[in-house]
């Protein structure tokens, strides 16, 4: 009964911290209170896929008018086929009314020509990821908008500075990274370029509480805050994969400890071909090989997992073969891995990669971090955020766990950061 007591205190403590950073992250100490803010009355979206589909809708619920240009037909009508769709979805389901589904979809309108954004206050950009794409855009975005507008990428990993070099407005550039499904997903990672203006940034902050989001504010690199953390997570779970667990083993004990869904099933469900090329494919990793095979994740029912008709995912001798086979092939001797051995692994480097980003200034706070990863990937709240979980484990238990792995593993990547290490030492936490 007493340790009910103390989970119950614990998860209570872990709500209360998030509930006063969440708060705190709308706090930008350069940005001074009275900054002016740039009024918002219309948006433009630029990509009418899943995503700009689903920006559009944080738009239309709260009654902004939003344009979506896409460059061929069927992609657009396609694409507001399917914002209908959801709000057809959520009247069945009694969360909204028929009425609001017409008044909503009343405010999206499509289009094919570039130009119809020219009296938009707000352009958020939601292709796909390449550079030679979105510097394009934003070049032709610099001759259309009017003096004033704010010109916004959903880059989830691009350097927001070298786009917003192409244009004769850097100040007016910012990244507006939405989570998918834009529609549902609570957090916005504010992205600040280098000449990023301070009315943008109090605008965009605000902005953000007006369509429901919970912002925090990051600086530049390669995949910010959120991302630039899940990227650590990713490749231990592909290095542990090759030592000796299995995927479903993997993803067992992250879900077990809180996260909605594990490595594997994750790539699974964003398509293990973002960022494959069929033409330079040689079968080097694993997932070549699985593309190879046409396992492409959830959508052609299998990836790492195969996946019945209802999407319910099961472990895969396809894969477990195949991954055998690697491990034979590199000569590693696979063993037994233990679920402690995983969850460090994983967690652990997600940590560090977090003091890193504290380090650098890329993240103004640790209690910011936790906020992106709680309210953007699935963090258990209870749980706090990677940061907080790393206070009540200890910074010295952690730096400890991190240098045995670096012995055993002869991995350099384990070292402990300064910032983690100088913490530890002086029996500090994250702050």
């Amino acid at each position: 009964m007493e340790n009910v007591i103390q989970a119950t205190k614990s998860e209570e403590a872990a709500m209360q911290y998030l509930a006063k950073a969440c708060e705190e992250a709308g706090h930008i100490p350069d940005v001074p209170p009275d900054t002016a803010e740039i009024p918002i009355n219309a948006v433009g979206m630029i990509g009418a896929g899943t995503m700009g589909g689903g920006i559009a809708m944080n738009m239309a619920n709260v009654g902004i008018p939003v344009t979506i240009v896409e460059t061929k037909q069927d992609a657009l009508d396609r694409g507001l086929a399917i914002v209908r769709k959801n709000y057809e979805r959520s009247a069945s389901r009694g969360r909204i009314t028929q009425e609001e589904v017409e008044e909503r979809c009343g405010l999206i309108r499509g289009s094919l020509e570039l130009t119809d954004l020219a009296d938009c206050d707000l352009v958020i950009e939601a292709v796909f990821e390449n550079m030679a794409v979105k510097k394009e855009i934003f070049t032709n975005l610099d001759g259309i908008m009017k003096a004033g507008a704010i010109l916004a990428s959903n880059t989830s990993a691009l350097d927001l500075n070298e786009i917003a070099a192409v244009t004769r407005r850097p100040e007016a550039v910012i990244g507006l990274h939405f989570f998918s499904p834009a529609n549902v997903m609570k957090l916005l990672e504010i992205v600040r370029g280098k000449h990023t203006g301070k009315d943008v940034i109090k605008t965009c902050m605000s902005f953000a509480r007006r369509i429901n989001k919970i912002a925090v504010l990051v600086g530049v690199c390669p995949g910010f805050v959120g991302n630039r953390i899940l990227f650590q997570r990713q490749a231990q779970a592909q290095k542990l994969m090759q030592e000796g667990a299995l995927p479903h083993q993997i993803d067992k004990v992250l879900r077990d400890f809180g996260l909605p869904m594990g490595p594997f099933q994750m790539s699974d469900l964003a398509g293990l071909d973002i960022g494959w090329n069929k033409a330079e494919s040689n079968g080097e990793t694993i997932r070549d090989c699985l593309c190879e095979l046409d396992r492409r994740g959830q959508k052609t029912k299998a990836g790492y997992y195969d996946y019945d008709d209802n999407r319910k995912p099961s472990p895969s001798p396809v894969v477990e073969n195949l991954i055998l086979a690697f491990s034979e092939k590199a000569g590693v001797v696979r063993r037994e891995v233990s679920d402690r051995e995983i969850l460090e692994r994983c967690i652990y480097p997600m940590i560090n990669e977090g003091a890193k980003i504290l380090e650098e200034g890329i993240a103004i706070r640790a209690s910011d971090i936790d906020v992106a990863w709680v309210y953007g990937y699935g963090w258990p709240a209870m749980r706090g955020g990677p940061m907080y979980y790393a206070n009540s484990i200890g910074l010295g238990e952690v730096v400890a766990r991190m240098q045995h792995y670096e012995e055993t593993t002869k991995d350099p990547g384990w070292k402990p950061c300064n910032l983690l290490t100088a913490l530890a030492h002086q029996g500090r936490a994250f702050t």
